[in-house]
């Protein structure tokens, strides 16, 4: 059993055959995946999946280079759609330093109004970092997140920035980059860890894992991330799948 805690199973990349994509996933040994919506587009598609079947879960959020498009009442619609029962965690949110799409006050204004969101309805949240790590870890802090912890997604700091994470509840979730060979600093977190707060996933259809890189990811490569985070860990393909699925569940509420 292997759940991959992020995906985008409704991106146009798996328009041509969606439907063979998650069949094969769950073939592969993925019981259980959340798909992330983040933004006008891909909320509502992403609900659209949750609903067509029953190993689906959603996270609904905005994501940092959207910022700038949220408009008033989306936040609401947000709220709105966390009160179904297969909506696990709010996200993707954070911040993101490398597109210019959305100003850093834009990001850091609808991040916080996001974690305010979380907090008032105890749902954990969903971290997109990316060349934001001090920004993240103070805004995370300030905001109080840690009243309701989440996924740092796809991460990618250091292991002082990962200890900061873990020390306000957090889980660390690792992807395709584990796999890589010349993914030193990725590799050396994840060994440090602590088990119960590890975390796998895709991040399909980007950040496709060896061997099959430069190609569309898809969730049932979790199983390749999930290989390569037992070997690191120097455990059993089949005692880091049923940890990593363990902690998913709970972190998720899901029973």
């Amino acid at each position: 059993m292997l759940f991959d805690t992020h995906t985008h199973l409704d991106s146009k990349d798996f328009d041509g055959d969606r439907k063979e994509v998650i069949e094969r996933a769950y073939a592969n040994g993925v019981t259980r995946m959340v798909n992330v919506g983040f933004d006008r587009e891909t909320i509502p598609t992403t609900m659209e999946l949750v609903e067509a079947y029953d190993f689906i879960y959603a996270a609904v959020g905005w994501h940092p280079v959207e910022a700038i498009t949220m408009q008033p009442g989306d936040l609401e619609w947000i709220e709105s759609l966390c009160k179904h029962e297969k909506v696990v965690a709010i996200g993707e949110i954070g911040l993101d330093y490398h597109w210019d799409k959305s100003p850093k006050e834009v990001q850091h204004r609808v991040l916080r109004e996001q974690i305010g969101l979380a907090r008032s309805i105890n749902m954990p949240i969903v971290i997109h970092n990316r060349e934001a790590h001090e920004d993240i870890v103070r805004i995370l802090r300030e905001e109080k997140a840690s009243e309701v912890g989440g996924i740092m997604h796809s991460f990618s700091g250091s292991w002082e920035t990962a200890k900061m994470c873990l020390d306000m509840g957090f889980h660390l979730s690792f992807g395709g980059p584990i796999t890589f060979k010349n993914a030193k600093q990725p590799k050396e977190v994840l060994q440090q860890v602590p088990m119960d707060r590890l975390l796998l996933e895709t991040d399909s259809p980007y950040l496709t894992p060896h061997p099959y890189r430069g190609k569309r990811n898809e969730s049932g490569h979790v199983r390749l991330v999930a290989e390569a985070a037992a070997e690191l860990k120097g455990v059993s393909l089949e005692e880091i799948s049923e940890i990593t699925t363990k902690n998913a569940l709970t972190l998720f509420g899901i029973r």
